[in-house]
């Protein structure tokens, strides 16, 4: 089934700016102070409304399953924060890992054979 994650951010154009153009994700406006980033089907919704009422936060890794992750690593290494490099992970992926302009960890990951 597929996933969305609604994400807390203080800057909307900053992040539309960094998925754009940094990631090459689909962004669009989806409602009032919200913005949607897509890409192979992974999506995201941003919004700078407090709707948790009170200080938000996320810890953990959000994982995107991509085609190819070593042409995918080369198209956005030196335009973001690597947390790691792309390598082979002892689980059976080849995986990069990245932080975006709003602190979030994303990692690609491509499943090996």
């Amino acid at each position: 089934m597929p996933l969305t994650l609604l994400l807390h951010c203080r800057d909307l154009e900053k992040t539309r700016e960094f998925y754009q153009s940094a990631l090459g994700f689909n962004v669009f406006d989806s409602a009032e102070e919200t913005l949607t980033a897509e890409k192979q089907g992974g999506r995201l919704i941003f919004t700078r409304s407090d709707l948790w009422e009170g200080s938000s936060g996320f810890s953990g890794t959000i994982y995107f399953t991509i085609t190819d992750a070593d042409s995918y690593f080369a198209s956005v290494q030196g335009k973001v924060a690597v947390a790691w490099p792309i390598q082979d992970m002892s689980y059976g992926s080849r995986e990069f890992g990245i932080k975006d302009c709003n602190g979030y960890h994303l990692a690609f990951q491509q499943q090996q054979a």
